[in-house]
């Protein structure tokens, strides 16, 4: 187990005070490796951030936090609290160390009817070095260093390295950067080119924030909706960020039903796609049917199978294609389809009620074009 501490602790020569106390002193042996953990995690603390020290401190009613001087008066227990509040404990570890901590005690404190066992030994040993001394510092990801990737003018996304740095930050920070990106994302006040990057930032992080930022964030875009239906481009900030499935059913529900309008006030037929493009292009940046209302899904389905299918063809300019379909809006609407993770039974059910998709199919070079859908949702 020794051999996995870190060098920065091999250095401090605290390898050779342990093994020379081992064999003699095993409880004190195990007492200099927890007071190690601790003091590492203070080291720790300082390098996530003071700001975010400080908030999780007020947040959990720890002792206050304003300078490094006062993470150094800490009493061990509230090192453990804090640590674990900032995100750089998770749970598991940080109850395995408040166990340890009171093997420690009983340790420190032994008696004729009180000796360490070899269990408590391998407790302390196990727990110090493989959730602590063995772990690296965080260098945790600031807010302007997310700023000097989105807000340029070029496109720009947080490259592996930021990435990494943002998925082992504590939630104060996490949260800081969420409501800056979806903030500037939906702000029309500031550059195109840096309200996208926001939104790809966002499409990148949604995967690795925490679930409990994602709460507290999508609390707070359900406040700045109200009651209202929201915007193409509110939803579609609300699926970049991971949150739509936090919003209001009604507040889905009304957001589909405005894009089904969109969609039937327009004709499926491969004649009028120039006005194809724009809404199946909406309809697949908020994740295509992911989100949809069962009641309006069959709808959404019979459009898009029939913009796709097309209509015999064979005739005029086109003689020679067998098929008239959307150039434009056949490719998106197969996409969309196949990333809804649609039920099979939905397609099936739509092929044997819908009389406009059998009759289109009755032609055998646009029924084959309905067979590329099924293959293409898996199904």
């Amino acid at each position: 187990m020794l051999e996995q501490v870190r060098e920065e602790w091999r250095s401090k020569k605290l390898i050779e005070r342990v093994e020379r106390l081992l064999p003699v002193d095993p409880s004190s042996a195990c007492q200099r490796l927890l007071n190690a953990s601790i003091h590492d995690l203070r080291e720790k603390i300082q390098i996530a951030g003071l700001d975010i020290a400080s908030e999780a401190a007020k947040q959990h009613r720890l002792p206050t936090v304003g300078k490094a001087e006062d993470i150094e008066q800490y009493t061990k227990t509230n090192v453990l609290k804090l640590a674990y509040r900032m995100g750089l404990l998770p749970r598991p570890a940080w109850r395995r160390l408040q166990r340890a901590y009171d093997i420690r005690k009983d340790l420190e404190h032994e008696d004729n009817e009180y000796e360490a066992s070899r269990a408590d030994c391998l407790y302390v040993f196990e727990t110090c070095i493989e959730d602590v001394l063995s772990q690296d510092p965080i260098q945790v990801l600031h807010l302007t260093d997310v700023k000097a990737f989105v807000e340029q003018s070029e496109p720009s996304v947080l490259n592996e390295f930021a990435l990494r740095e943002f998925e082992h930050a504590p939630a104060p920070r996490q949260k800081e950067i969420y409501q800056y990106l979806i903030g500037v994302s939906l702000d029309t006040k500031k550059p195109d080119i840096v309200r996208e990057n926001c939104y790809h930032t966002l499409t990148s992080l949604h995967e690795i924030v925490q679930r409990n930022v994602l709460i507290d964030i999508a609390k707070d875009f359900v406040k700045r909706i109200g009651r209202r239906k929201p915007s193409e481009m509110e939803f579609r900030v609300a699926y970049a960020a991971g949150v739509v499935r936090y919003l209001k059913k009604l507040q889905i529900k009304a957001f589909f039903e405005s894009h089904w309008k969109r969609l039937n006030s327009t004709s499926h037929r491969w004649s009028n796609h120039e006005s194809h493009q724009p809404m199946l292009a909406d309809l697949e940046e908020v994740g295509g049917l992911k989100f949809c209302p069962k009641e309006l899904l069959p709808k959404f389905v019979e459009w898009l199978v029939l913009c796709y299918i097309g209509e015999p063809g064979g005739y005029g300019r086109g003689v020679n294609r067998p098929v008239f379909y959307s150039d434009v809006g056949a490719p998106i609407c197969l996409r969309i389809l196949g990333m809804s993770e649609l039920d099979g039974e939905v397609v099936d059910g739509i092929r044997e009620s819908s009389s406009r998709i059998r009759s289109a199919c009755s032609n055998r070079h646009v029924a084959r074009r309905l067979e590329r859908i099924i293959d293409a949702i898996g199904h």
